[in-house]
Order: structure tokens, then sequence, then C-alpha cells
């Protein structure tokens, strides 16, 4: 599993949190949370041991997460700005207010649902998925390639086929006209002799 750990908070109040693995992620992010500076809005990512921590801040709503090393930067912050993106239109305003762990009861299942989601399945990362699809539509144009060529062999055999015919039916037409001059002087040399 890439993604193990994700949480949302409004500064250092974790609004929400849920881990997929025993691990000591929720005090490491609580460290990085204290120590994010300013209210500026963010993309960081923080390297422990062999995990990467992911940081996303947009208008005062913090989302992190914790994924492997070979999770990379794209498919971490693309949970992450769907994550927030969930969180601003489940709660609207109400994130302002939130008391800790306020949405925690609900939003953990969207948190677990979405890290299954971006871990998982290959049409979570949009490149991964474009390339696939680009490698689809190249497969389909060999193949229509292929076909192309093909016919274009059997129209150059027809073509082939059809200049033979032309020669054998000049040759033919040549042969049938001295065979009937070839006949028509045995009847004249017949009806003489006659």
């Amino acid at each position: 599993m890439a993604i193990l750990y994700a949480l949302v908070a409004r500064g250092s109040v974790i609004l929400a949190e849920f881990t997929a693995a025993s691990t000591n992620a929720s005090a490491i992010a609580r460290q990085i949370l204290d120590k994010i500076p300013g209210d500026n809005d963010i993309n960081v990512s923080y390297s422990q041991d062999r995990y990467i921590f992911h940081v996303k801040r947009t208008d005062g709503l913090t989302v992190l997460c914790m994924a492997d090393e070979s999770a990379g930067r794209r498919i971490p912050f693309a949970f992450l700005e769907d994550i927030h993106q969930r969180f601003v239109r489940t709660y609207g305003r109400a994130i302002f207010s939130a008391l800790p762990y306020g949405m925690n009861d609900e939003f953990s299942r969207v948190l677990s649902q979405q890290m299954e989601y971006y871990s998982s399945d290959p049409n979570a990362d949009r490149i991964n998925r474009l390339k696939g699809e680009m490698g689809q539509v190249r497969n389909v144009m060999i193949e229509n390639i292929d076909k192309v060529l093909e016919r274009g062999d059997r129209l150059e055999l027809l073509v082939d086929k059809t200049a033979n015919m032309q020669g054998n039916t000049f040759r033919f037409r040549k042969q049938t006209r001295r065979l009937r001059n070839t006949v028509w002087w045995r009847n004249v040399k017949l009806t003489f002799e006659i």
C-alpha cells in the first residue's frame, strides 16, 4: 500500500485522521503541523526513514499524508487535492469552528476509502491512466496500419494479376487474329483448288 496515513487539520488542530498501519506517523504528523511556517498556501514533502510526509495547505486547511517512497509525489498530491476538495465540500464553513477530531467519525471512512483507491487503483494516477489509454490507441493504430498495408499488398497483387491478364488478352487477340487469317487463307486456297 502506497499511502499509509492521512489527516486533515486546521492549523495544529486535527479534525480527522486515519492510519492503515501501526506506525508513529501520528506523532510525526503533529510535529510537522507545529513546524509548518506561516499561513501561506504550500505543497511540501518531508522525508522520515523510508516514508515521505506530503503536506498541502490551502485556505488555512492542512491535509497531510504519509506514503512509501515508491509512491513518488504525483499520486500523494493528487490524493491530498482530492481529500481537500471532499472535506471542504462536505463541511464548508464548519471547518473553522470545529473541535479537535470533530469530523473524525464520518471523514475517517472517506480517508480510508480514498487511501485504498489511490494506493491500489491504476486509474487514480491521471498520467498513468492517460499513458495506458495512449498505449491502447497506439495499438489500435498499429493494427489499422497493418490492415491497410495488408490491403495494399492485396491491391498490388490484384493490379499485378490484372496487368498479367491484360497481357494475356492481348496475346490471345493476336493469336486468334493469326489463326483467323490462317483459316481464311486455307479456305481461299481450297476454293481456288476446287
